[in-house]
C-alpha cells in the first residue's frame, strides 16, 4: 500500500532574482493566485529583493492584496517585487533559516535564472541538512532562454519579440538612409535572443544581413569583409550582434575594453556602448564605407511595456500556478521546464525537474540552429522561435513600377 502523502501546513515565501523580465510578474502572481486555493498555505510573504529583503525581513503580505491589483501587477512589466543579484554564503543560508524558521515558512518559491536556481538548489540542501522541511521551488525566468531541461523560458518570446520589432523598424530606417548599421543584443553565452532578430526578415533584403552569435568564433578580419560583401549586394547593411560574441580562445571580445564585473564575477557587457563603438571603428578602419552606425539594445529589450508575446504570458502565469501545485502535493523540490509536445501544432506542457539539473549551468543554441557560415540562422530555428514569439507587425511596400510619360 502507498504511504499517504501529509500535507504541511505553514507560510509561503516568493521572491524574484536577476534580470526583470515582461512577463515575470504573470508568474508571481501565477504562484500568489494558486497558492490562495490551498488551506495548508496561511500567510503568503513576498520578499523585497530577493534573498537580500530575506536576511533583512522586508517582507509584505501577498495575501492581503485584492484581486483587482494582482491582475494589474501580473500584466506589468518588470519585478514587482523587486529584484537582486546575490550569490549567498554558507553564513547568508544559516540567516535565511532563521528568517524562514521564525516566519514558520514551509514553501519557498524562487524566480530566475539558472543563478536563482543555483540558489535555490544551495537554500533547498542546507534545509536538507537541518531537517527543516522546506518545500523549494524554482520558478524559470530568463530572457537569454539558456535554462537547460526547457525548451524555451519565460520571458525570452516577449524579448524576442522587442528584438524584432525593432530589427522591422532599424531595417526601415536603414533602407531610407542606406549605409552600416550594428545593434548590439543581449546575450553573454547563448545567442536565442540576438538570433530572435532574424523574424525581422520579413520581405526579400530585409536585415539583418549578418548575425554574430557568441556560440561561433568572432573573426574580426572577417567581419569586415563579410560587411563589405553585403554592403556591396544590397547598397547597405544591417547587422546583429551578440553582446557576448567571443574570439577563438573563447574571451569576450568586449572584455578587452572593460574591467566591470557584475556580482557573480562576469565581465560586465550589457548597458555599454563598447563593443557596439569598436565595431563601428573597425568598418570605418577597413573599409570605404562612410556611414556606420550602432546602437545597443541594453536593458530595453527585458521591460518594454506594451511589446508582449501572448504564449510567454500565458506560460509564465502557468509555471508559477504548477511550482505551487507540485510544492503542495507530494513533491518537496524542483523546478518547472516547459517542454514543447510534438507535431505541427504548437502545444507545451509542465514537468517538474531535479534543482540541480537547472542550476548553475547554462545551454547554448544549438547546431541546427545556426548557419554554417557562422553569420546567419537556419529555418530550424524561425520554426522553433516563430510560434513562441507570435505575430509581428505587417510592413507595406510600393511595387515601384515604373512611371510613365
Amino acid at each position: 500500500m502507498a504511504k499517504k502523502y501529509k500535507k504541511i501546513v505553514g507560510n509561503m515565501l516568493i521572491a524574484q532574482s536577476g534580470g526583470p523580465t515582461v512577463v515575470i510578474n504573470q508568474s508571481l502572481i501565477g504562484a500568489v493566485m494558486e497558492a490562495r486555493k490551498h488551506k495548508q498555505i496561511q500567510k503568503i510573504f513576498g520578499a523585497l529583493h530577493g534573498i537580500k529583503g530575506i536576511l533583512g525581513e522586508d517582507l509584505i503580505d501577498l495575501g492581503r492584496e485584492s484581486l483587482e491589483t494582482l491582475k494589474a501587477v501580473a500584466a506589468t512589466p518588470s519585478s514587482a517585487l523587486g529584484s537582486v543579484r546575490k550569490k549567498p554564503t554558507k553564513e547568508d543560508c544559516q540567516k535565511i533559516f532563521e528568517k524562514l524558521q521564525k516566519y514558520n515558512v514551509r514553501y519557498f518559491f524562487y524566480i530566475g535564472g539558472n543563478d536563482s536556481a543555483e540558489t535555490a538548489h544551495i537554500i533547498n540542501e542546507e534545509a536538507k541538512e537541518a531537517d527543516y522541511e522546506l518545500h523549494c521551488f524554482h520558478i524559470p525566468k530568463t530572457v537569454d532562454n539558456d535554462l537547460r531541461e526547457n525548451d524555451h523560458t519565460p520571458g525570452f518570446a516577449s524579448s524576442a519579440k522587442f528584438v524584432a520589432q525593432a530589427f522591422m523598424g532599424d531595417d526601415l530606417d536603414n533602407a531610407a538612409l542606406p549605409g552600416v548599421k550594428i545593434n548590439v543584443i543581449m546575450g553573454r553565452h547563448a545567442g536565442f535572443l540576438t538570433a530572435a532578430s532574424a523574424l525581422a526578415r520579413t520581405y526579400p533584403g530585409a536585415g539583418p544581413h549578418l548575425i554574430y552569435l557568441p556560440e561561433r568564433a568572432f573573426d574580426v578580419t572577417q567581419f569586415a569583409a563579410q560587411v563589405q560583401a553585403q554592403y556591396k549586394k544590397y547598397g547597405r547593411c544591417v547587422v546583429a550582434v551578440s553582446e557576448g560574441i567571443v574570439d577563438a580562445a573563447g574571451t569576450p571580445i568586449a572584455a578587452a575594453y572593460t574591467k566591470e564585473v557584475d556580482s557573480h564575477g562576469n565581465v560586465q557587457l550589457s548597458g555599454t556602448g563598447i563593443l557596439g563603438d569598436f565595431l563601428v571603428g573597425l568598418i570605418k578602419q577597413k573599409t570605404d564605407i562612410s556611414r556606420v552606425r550602432a546602437d545597443t539594445f541594453g536593458y530595453l529589450q527585458r521591460s518594454f511595456p506594451g511589446v508582449v508575446s501572448e504564449n510567454d504570458a500565458k506560460e509564465a502565469f502557468a509555471v508559477g500556478r504548477e511550482a505551487v501545485k507540485c510544492a503542495v502535493g507530494a513533491d518537496i523540490d524542483g523546478s518547472i521546464a516547459i517542454r514543447r509536445k510534438k507535431g505541427a501544432k504548437y502545444q507545451v506542457y509542465f514537468e517538474r525537474v531535479p534543482l540541480c539539473n537547472v542550476a548553475k549551468e547554462t545551454r547554448h543554441m544549438p547546431d541546427n540552429f545556426i548557419a554554417k557560415n557562422g553569420c546567419d540562422v537556419t529555418k530550424a530555428f524561425l520554426n522553433y522561435a516563430a510560434p513562441i514569439v507570435g505575430k509581428l507587425p505587417k510592413i507595406g511596400r510600393f511595387k515601384r513600377v515604373k512611371a510613365k510619360k
